[in-house]
């Protein structure tokens, strides 16, 4: 798709009580050397973040949207309302970022921008890698049928099409919200972006993940378990509330968009995982959700 090869960009971001990374993302923001024309956080946090605090922070490098949610809508509800607003700046582009995530290097957003105008993509991701080793990927990555950590395996290749990881650094160009929608709100939860993207291939939009460009993310380690090692892994958020949705979600996806592959690994990998560890309970829980899920069953707020 082609594109402005200087858009505007507004950040859309949520946070709940999360301030110290908010201003190390702000910092972050401040360094980069194309700059943003906002920063549109959406804060539903139990004590806001006290906003001189942060305007002092920005020191006028770039607009504020403050937008304070007094209800919790979730990552997807939050995320729909941060992209809302920083559409509504006008920006051509909305740089989706996390409270706790925030750009590797100073060109991060510079890099985005090449290389959506170059390949023409609506989207474009960078890697995402964990700050305590920035060598290490956040989130696995299946290459050659196998799973890798490793940046070194995938920086090589270049760009990853049809690969992104939509809320922690992925730029968007603006008529992408219009064409594919935004994150769905009954998921509430985990899953929304795993929607997301299967919205956006279905689009037929073109998009991808560009290994030039990293964003630092906390990596989701303790919730992979890999069940056949370097083969099929499982995601097990780890606490209740966080399960309750992620299954859910999963198993909503999954049938609805009939991903068969995904769900015959679901179907081997949950079981095994439950059963080795002796935890029928943990399993008999999974399947309920996954099942609810499948059948639109349990969706709603956090009340």
């Amino acid at each position: 798709m082609p594109s402005d090869p200087t858009p505007t960009v507004a950040v859309a971001c949520v946070t709940q009580d999360r301030h110290e990374d908010v201003l190390t993302l702000v910092s972050a923001l401040r360094a980069q050397t194309v700059p943003v024309a906002s920063l549109c956080l959406v804060d539903a946090g139990r004590e806001p973040l006290p906003r001189q605090r942060l305007e002092e922070a920005i020191g006028g490098a770039f607009a504020l949207e403050y937008v304070r949610s007094l209800a919790n809508l979730g990552g997807a509800g939050g995320f729909s309302l941060a992209i809302l607003t920083a559409l509504a700046t006008g920006a051509g582009r909305v740089w989706l970022m996390d409270d706790d995530a925030h750009p590797e290097h100073a060109d991060c957003l510079e890099v985005l921008l090449e290389e959506a105008a170059r390949r023409e993509l609506s989207v474009v991701s960078p890697l995402i890698v964990a700050p305590q080793d920035h060598s290490a990927l956040a989130f696995s990555y299946r290459l050659d049928g196998r799973i890798t950590h490793s940046r070194a395996a995938l920086e090589p290749l270049g760009f990853l099409p049809g690969h992104a990881a939509f809320f922690n650094g992925a730029l968007v160009a603006e008529d992408v919200f219009f064409r594919v929608g935004l994150p769905d709100l009954k998921l509430f939860l985990r899953g929304d972006e795993v929607d997301f993207l299967v919205r956006l291939r279905r689009s037929g939009l073109p998009f991808g993940t560009t290994t030039r460009a990293a964003v630092a993310h906390p990596p989701g380690w303790g919730e992979e378990h890999e069940v056949i090692p370097g083969r099929l892994k499982v995601v097990v958020p780890e606490t209740e509330f966080k399960r309750a949705h992620f299954f859910r979600n999963r198993g909503w996806t999954t049938w609805h968009y009939k991903r068969v592959v995904q769900l015959g690994a679901d179907l081997v990998g949950y079981p095994l995982y439950y059963l080795r560890r002796r935890d029928p309970r943990g399993l008999a829980q999974w399947a309920g959700r996954y099942v609810g899920g499948m059948r639109g069953r349990g969706f709603g707020g956090p009340r």
